[in-house]
């Protein structure tokens, strides 16, 4: 069976509506890091010192105290449904930090001053 004219512009919109629209439920907004906060944490310094110093400074990343969890990075789309799972452990604190930027997220003081400032 052959699809003329509007029949085919139709099913065009429809797959291009799918695929956008997975596209859109993958866009990452906000970013939850999920970890314990002692026992492994203590054999991982450099992951311990990005959850507990650098985490906060982030816009839109938070921690989570899991008991026993081990340190996870957990992308959250707008609906804060998980979009990916990224296991921090065998990172540098610095991987940890450059990780977050790749993924666009920005450091508080940053997004700041790209804000510009209205008197009041």
């Amino acid at each position: 069976m052959a699809l003329y004219g509007s029949e085919f512009l139709l099913m065009v919109l429809i797959l291009v509506n799918v695929v956008h629209g997975d596209d859109i439920n993958k866009e990452v907004v906000a970013a939850r890091v999920e970890s314990c906060k002692g026992c492994q944490l203590n054999r991982l310094p450099e992951t311990k010192k990005f959850i507990f110093e650098d985490v906060p400074l982030f816009d839109n990343v938070e921690f989570k105290h899991i008991q026993g969890a081990p340190p996870e990075l957990v992308l959250l789309n707008k609906d804060y449904k998980v979009v990916e799972r990224i296991d921090l452990a065998p990172l540098s604190r610095q991987d940890c930090n450059d990780l977050l930027v790749k993924r666009g997220f920005h450091r508080k003081d940053e997004a700041s001053s790209k804000t510009p400032h209205k008197d009041l």
